[in-house]
């Protein structure tokens, strides 16, 4: 017989707003901006006028908690969905402010038309025409008079039927009193199963991740600081992105500008660095896998909750130790030394702009690194080597593509049982074997995708290894990439596409592109190779100089080969498109190994 793992139950919209204003359900502090605009919240009033549902709200119970003196607590109720519409709300019929996502503090104003029963966001226009009502939320406010509201609307307009209005703000005031309803889960589902109920029972099938699960246990809990630290992570990852946002922090957040955390991030505001711009969900990925050796994100929420994994209670010292362990966490990464030498780590390899970094959880492992490497004293020199080395193995090897939290679990197990130093190298060694360069990388690299890691890793190891711009006597790699170079394609688009009638997925393979300056990729244009580099022959003789500075044969063979392009090719030899693709995977592959023996 199955047990029924949640209760619903119909609650007017009036004891909703009493409890979330008493605390009874917690709505998570800034756990997401308000992202609604305006117009969403008229609709949503006006469907609540019209009678029409408005969705089920779901709540979470926290578990009951085993207190010091060995008493049971209950938790308050999170809500976990339903967080937009009740903020809607708030706005709407309290005037409470909202916070946007742009972390703005603002007052949504509902207007409301009683002679044509209509909604509007409130604008100048309506503010000075005397038929509509410019906030609703007078009508809602609790010394409001429903009587003296109608006698004023009615003065200022005598056309109006006096006893209609009164009708419409009477049905207007009782729309606290519609019932939505609100699904309780119980306290003792493990967030799989609210996962799939939140997916269940959302109209929109919105991905609640366990990153949000961990936002709002955080945020919920004051006991231990959850709501300054969920601020914490939140502002940091804003700042990251906008340092111009501090002065609005610090004005328009009092509270947190004089707890600790804000001092710790503050230089963050000269920074215009975009290597690594972390979400919440890197920052917790980092902090907690650094400090509790684990990988998956629910076992934090279990964490937060309390939850004694070997006797399977929830013990209030266990919740307390684990918010104390994340702080330590979230400090660490907020640590301008730290987060400052990880991105320097990532630049010495070659990844020198945002554009060289594929997916963010290769970046948040190699930080994890960094941290246990710190942690553990290792010689500044050896820890930066193998820093790169992870992060290069990491995106070659596809490691953490997809969903990382198993790879994340694993290699932090295997961390605390094998020594960070040794399950680094026996990866590396195992991952990077012999037959990855000649046999795995070149198959690999038979792909379109320019923001394939093969790539990513080669253009960072033309950067590290110096190398030329294509055809170019002085501007480099790392120029091109600094001034937003061209992918020049040697055997031209428009070449294959009109010529050999070849498709997108042939033509623009990564084996058949260069880095190069535009003017040199603008000169060649669609020439077919025989064309050009016929003529870059002549140049190197005293011909005319079409393409480039280079004249003569020993520096552009020299940058062919930077290029892993067959010297051949400046004697004619030009192969079919098919061969000369597969023999520069090869060469490819064998300069992104050179790449990361340096590294």
């Amino acid at each position: 017989m199955s047990t029924q793992r949640y209760s619903v139950t119909p609650h007017p919209i009036e004891t909703l707003l009493t409890w979330i204003k008493s605390g009874e359900i917690a709505i998570p502090e800034i756990q997401r901006p308000f992202v609604w605009d305006a117009t969403k919240v008229r609709n949503l009033l006006d469907s609540l006028y019209q009678g029409y549902p408005v969705g089920y709200l779901i709540a979470w119970r926290n578990p009951t908690v085993k207190l010091k003196d060995g008493t049971p607590s209950a938790g308050k109720r999170i809500l976990i969905d339903g967080q937009q519409r009740v903020t809607a709300l708030m706005a709407g019929l309290l005037g409470r402010e909202v916070l946007t996502k742009d972390y703005e503090t603002v007052r949504i104003r509902i207007a409301f038309h009683p002679l044509t029963e209509k909604f509007e966001v409130a604008n100048p226009a309506i503010s000075k025409d005397v038929a509509w009502i410019k906030d609703i939320a007078d009508v809602f406010s609790p010394d409001a008079d429903l009587i003296e509201l109608t006698e004023t609307y009615a003065e200022k307009n005598p056309e109006a039927d006096r006893k209609r209005v009164g009708k419409v703000l009477q049905k207007l005031g009782k729309i606290i009193n519609n019932h939505v309803g609100l699904i309780e889960l119980a306290e003792d589902l493990d967030i799989e199963t609210v996962t799939e109920i939140f997916i269940r029972v959302n109209s929109a099938g919105a991905e609640l991740s366990q990153a949000d699960f961990a936002m709002s246990k955080i945020a919920a809990n004051e006991n231990y600081g959850g709501n300054l630290l969920r601020k914490a992570i939140d502002y940091f990852c804003h700042l990251a992105v906008a340092p111009e946002f501090l002065p609005r922090i610090e004005k328009g957040d009092r509270t947190f500008a004089a707890s600790e955390f804000l001092p710790k991030m503050k230089w963050l505001k000269d920074v215009n660095d975009d290597i690594y711009d972390p979400t919440y969900t890197d920052m917790l990925r980092v902090a907690f896998t650094t400090e509790f050796g684990r990988g998956k994100l629910q076992d934090l929420v279990a964490l937060l909750s309390g939850r004694n994994f070997e006797t399977k209670q929830y013990e209030e010292a266990i919740a307390e130790s684990s918010f104390g362990k994340l702080k330590q966490g979230i400090l660490n990464f907020i640590n301008q030394t730290h987060f400052e030498r990880v991105t320097m780590i990532l630049r010495s390899a070659g990844f020198v702009t945002s554009s060289l970094i594929g997916g963010k959880n290769a970046v948040n492992f190699a930080y994890i690194i960094y941290l246990r490497g710190r942690a553990e004293n290792l010689p500044a020199d050896d820890l930066e080597r193998l820093v790169r080395r992870w992060y290069a193995m990491s995106i070659l090897s596809g490691r953490y593509a997809g969903n990382p939290e198993t790879a994340f679990d694993l290699d932090s197990r295997q961390i605390e049982t094998r020594g960070l130093v040794p399950h680094v190298e026996a990866v590396i060694a195992t991952e990077l074997a012999d037959t990855f360069w000649t046999g795995m990388l070149p198959q690999l690299m038979n792909t379109s995708s320019g923001k394939s890691p093969y790539f990513l890793a080669y253009q960072a190891a033309q950067v590290k290894l110096g190398d030329k711009g294509f055809l170019s006597r002085d501007i480099s790699a790392l120029d091109l990439l600094l001034n937003r170079s061209d992918v020049h394609h040697v055997y031209p688009k428009k070449h294959l596409k009109d010529d050999l009638k070849l498709g997108r997925g042939r033509y623009n393979q990564i084996a058949n592109f260069v880095l190069a300056q535009s003017e040199i990729n603008i000169a060649i244009g669609s020439k077919a190779p025989e064309v050009y580099f016929k003529e870059l022959a002549e140049q190197c003789n005293g011909g005319d100089k079409r393409y480039g500075g280079i004249t003569t044969h020993e520096v552009m063979r020299a940058n062919l080969r930077m290029h892993c392009l067959p010297e051949s090719l400046l004697e004619g030899e030009i192969p079919n498109y098919d061969d000369f693709l597969e023999a520069r995977r090869k060469l490819m592959a064998l300069k992104i190994k050179q790449w990361f023996e340096t590294l």
